[in-house]
């Protein structure tokens, strides 16, 4: 458990989404077209029609990511503080001008499907 507190918002909230298994939080809901307007995208009827659908989702999410977030900050346990910290200490190894490429874990419809009926 390491208090952070030098990863970028959009980072975290990466980190979070992927590790939690969180489908349409915020980056989610942009691998399904999502346009947000904080990521120099025009809105366009598609994507607002992406966060449309998954508002309730995308709310969800957000509330989630900023407590685990928040408690790792303070040093407090959470159940991804490995991962937090190993992009922490990625994120810090960053010489100026290098990249992170990060993949998003892409569910398809059929699977999604799959699971929801094995739910039910």
């Amino acid at each position: 458990m390491a208090a952070g507190g030098d990863l970028p918002h959009d980072l975290y909230t990466f980190v979070i989404e992927a590790a939690s298994g969180i489908q349409y939080g915020f980056w989610g809901c942009v691998a399904a077209g999502a346009t947000f307007k904080t990521l120099g995208r025009t809105p366009t009827p598609q994507g607002r029609a992406v966060i449309t659908r998954h508002l309730h989702e995308l709310n969800d999410a957000e509330v989630r990511v900023n407590a685990i977030y928040f408690d790792w900050r303070a040093g407090r346990p959470t159940p991804l503080d490995r991962e937090l910290d190993a992009m922490l200490s990625r994120w810090r190894a960053l010489a100026d001008g290098d990249q992170l490429v990060l993949p998003w874990p892409i569910h398809d419809a059929e699977t999604d499907r799959r699971q929801r009926s094995r739910r039910s």
